[in-house]
């Protein structure tokens, strides 16, 4: 069946597990949070905790797993820590995902 679909491709498992991590990172609540507050700039730990309503060391820890998981970059001014967004082709997808949330809610 598949055949008569034109230039059908399947990803290669390498990236459908980059995917699936990727989407599992962002599956938490603060994560997502976070990731949306990155989206309007960067910021500093403290900010950020101010921003999502969790204490500082949480926000640490989440933002600790995003950047292994690639999704967060880290930028040291002094003592200063500053994160963002790791990539702009998450933009879309966390504005989907708030996107399909608000038509659920209704």
């Amino acid at each position: 069946m598949h055949e008569s679909i034109p230039d059908f491709t399947m990803p290669d498992d390498d990236q459908v597990k980059a995917a699936a991590d990727a989407l599992r990172m962002l599956a938490d609540p603060t994560r997502l949070k976070l990731m949306w507050a990155l989206l309007q700039g960067e910021e500093n730990v403290a900010c950020l905790a101010d921003l999502t309503g969790a204490r500082p060391t949480a926000v640490s820890q989440h933002l600790a797993k995003l950047r292994l998981a690639g999704l967060v970059t880290t930028r040291r001014e002094g003592t200063f820590v500053y994160y963002s967004v790791a990539d702009a082709h998450l933009r879309p997808l966390i504005e989907e995902a708030f996107g399909h949330a608000s038509t659920t809610r209704r």
